[in-house]
C-alpha cells in the first residue's frame, strides 16, 4: 500500500461530525482480519467504527499493499467516512461509554474526540483477540462488557487461541449474544473477496440458535459455500483439527517426495491420481518447501500448547511440525549435493519469496532459511519477488550479498543456479530465455510442467522430482 494511503487515514482531528447512523460496527483491532472486515462491512453498506494500535495499523496497511483491492476500497470507505479510525483506548470502558451516553461530562469528552454527535446504535462489537491483548487485559474488557448497559449488543470474537479458551471468554460475558468467528476463509492475496464469498463460514454460538441477531453479516452467511454452526468450544476445536490436516497433509506429501526420488517417480504426478480418488481429494497434496504464514504455524503451536495442558503426547503433530522445518532447507541440501559441495562464492537466482504464490508476505517462507545458508558459502544472491520485494527490502537492508531485481530473467548470465520458492501462478516460464543460458534450476515449488522441464537444456531438480 502506497504511503500516501496510509497517511490520509489518520484520526481526524476536524470539527466535521459524523453523520447520524442508525447502527455502527465497532471493530476492534489492527491486523488483516479486521482490516478485511472493515471494507467487507462497508462494502455492505454499514458504519464501521476500527478502534487500533496506531502503529501496529500502519505496519499492517504497508505488509498487505499486495492487496490491491483491499487497498482502493479501503481509500474509497475512508474518505467516504463509512470507515472512520480511532486509536485504541487505554480500557474498554472508555470505548463502551462512547456508545452508552454521551450526556455526562465525561463521556461529552470521549464522543468529541471519536466526532460522534449523538450516542449511535451499536450493530455488533467485534473483537480480535490477538490486537487487543497487549492492552486490555481479559478481566478489564470482560469487566468493562459485563458492566455495559447494551447487554442485547452482539460480542463477536476472532482470533487463535488454546483450544476452550473463547469458550471459556463467552461464558464469563453475561449477555447471551456472544459468538465466534474463525477466519478459517481467508485467503492472502484476495482478502477481500475470500471473505464477500467465503469457502466455509463457521460459527460459534454461545446461545443456540441465535445467528439471526447477527443481522449485518448475514449477506456473508448466504454467500458462504459452506455453512456451520455450533457452540463456541466445538468451533473451536473445528477450527484447529481443519488446519491441523491441512499441515499434515501437506507434510506427509514432503514426506513421500523424499520417497519418491529414491524410486525416480514424479511426486506431482502421484499427487493428481491421488487427488482421483473422492475419499483424498486434491487439495494440499502439492509436494514443496512446506507451509509458511502466520496462521497454519500460530494453530500448530496453540494445539501443542492445549496438548501439553491437558498431559496429552501428540506425536503425530510433532512430526508434521518437525517435516515442515526440515523441509525448508531441502532444496539447499540438493544445491549442495549437485555441486558436491563446491558452492562457495558462486551466484545464484531466486524467484519468489512469499509464503505462497499471491502473497507479499514471507513469514515462515523458505526464502529465509535459504538466505541464510547460501550468504553462510559467501553466495550472492539475486532475487525477484513481485510482490515481496518491499517486505525483503526491510528485513535484510543491510545485507551485500543480496541485490533485489524487478525482472526475472535480469542478469541471468550472472547466475550459476536458480532456485524457485513461490512463482506467481499466473507466471508465464521463457524456457528459450533459460536455454540461453543452461542453468540447473533448483525448484522448491514444483512450479515446472512436466512439458517444461522436459524442453530445458540445463537440468532440473524439483521436490520429488527430477529431469
Amino acid at each position: 500500500m502506497s504511503s500516501d494511503s496510509i497517511h490520509s487515514f489518520k484520526p481526524s482531528n476536524s470539527k466535521q461530525h459524523l453523520p447520524k447512523a442508525s447502527t455502527i460496527c465497532v471493530i476492534v483491532g489492527h491486523g488483516i482480519e479486521a482490516i478485511t472486515s472493515a471494507v467487507v462491512l462497508a462494502s455492505l453498506g454499514q458504519k464501521v467504527h476500527l478502534y487500533a494500535n496506531s502503529v501496529l495499523l500502519e505496519q499492517q496497511l504497508q505488509q498487505y499493499g499486495f492487496e490491491h483491492h483491499l487497498q482502493a476500497l479501503w481509500q474509497l470507505y475512508d474518505q467516504q467516512q463509512q470507515i472512520v479510525y480511532q486509536p485504541l483506548p487505554a480500557n474498554a470502558d472508555d470505548l463502551i461509554q462512547v456508545y452508552e451516553s454521551a450526556n455526562n461530562t465525561e463521556n461529552l469528552k470521549i464522543a468529541e474526540s471519536t466526532q460522534v454527535t449523538e450516542s449511535p446504535r451499536v450493530a455488533l462489537y467485534w473483537l480480535f483477540l490477538d490486537s487487543i491483548k497487549t492492552t486490555w487485559s481479559d478481566d478489564s474488557w470482560i469487566t468493562a462488557f459485563n458492566h455495559s448497559h447494551q447487554q442485547t449488543r452482539p460480542i463477536i470474537m476472532s482470533g487463535i487461541e488454546q483450544l476452550g479458551s473463547i469458550s471459556a471468554l463467552a461464558q464469563r460475558l453475561r449477555r447471551a449474544w456472544v459468538y465466534y468467528i474463525p477466519f478459517v476463509f481467508l485467503q492472502d492475496g484476495e482478502a477481500y473477496s475470500s471473505m464477500l464469498t467465503p469457502s466455509l463460514w463457521l460459527l460459534g454460538e454461545k446461545s443456540p440458535d441465535s445467528s439471526h441477531h447477527l443481522t449485518v453479516l448475514r449477506p456473508l452467511m448466504q454467500q458462504a459455500h459452506a455453512y456451520h454452526y455450533a457452540d463456541i468450544a466445538t468451533i473451536e476445536f473445528a477450527r484447529s483439527s481443519i488446519m491441523a490436516m491441512l499441515a499434515t497433509r501437506v507434510s506427509f506429501m514432503n514426506e513421500m517426495s523424499r520417497l519418491a526420488d529414491s524410486y525416480q517417480v514424479d511426486i506431482q504426478q502421484v499427487s493428481r491420481i491421488m487427488g482421483l480418488d473422492e475419499r483424498v481429494g486434491s487439495s494440499y497434496l502439492q509436494a514443496g518447501w512446506g507451509f509458511g504464514g502466520n496462521t497454519l504455524p500460530t494453530e500448530l503451536n496453540k494445539l501443542q500448547q492445549s496438548g501439553k495442558v491437558n498431559s496429552i503426547d501428540m506425536p503425530l503433530l510433532q512430526s508434521v511440525m518437525h517435516i515442515n522445518k526440515d523441509q525448508k532447507e531441502l532444496i539447499f541440501r540438493k544445491f549442495w549435493q549437485y555441486f558436491d559441495g563446491f558452492i562457495d562464492n558462486k551466484t545464484v537466482m531466486i524467484w519468489g519469496g512469499s509464503y505462497k504464490s499471491g502473497s507479499g508476505r514471507t513469514a515462515g517462507s523458505a526464502i529465509h532459511p535459504l538466505l541464510k545458508l547460501l550468504w553462510s558459502y559467501n553466495i550472492r544472491t539475486i532475487v525477484y519477488s513481485d510482490k515481496a520485494q518491499t517486505e525483503l527490502a526491510a528485513s535484510y537492508d543491510q545485507q551485500p550479498l543480496l541485490q533485489l531485481i524487478t525482472n526475472p530473467y535480469q542478469q541471468l548470465d550472472m547466475a550459476q543456479a536458480i532456485f524457485i520458492i513461490s512463482l506467481p501462478t499466473q507466471h508465464r516460464l521463457d524456457v528459450a530465455q533459460l536455454n540461453q543460458q543452461a542453468l540447473p534450476i533448483f525448484d522448491g515449488q514444483n512450479a515446472l510442467t512436466r512439458l517444461q522441464i522436459d524442453a530445458l537444456v540445463g537440468d532440473y531438480v524439483g521436490i520429488g522430482r527430477a529431469k
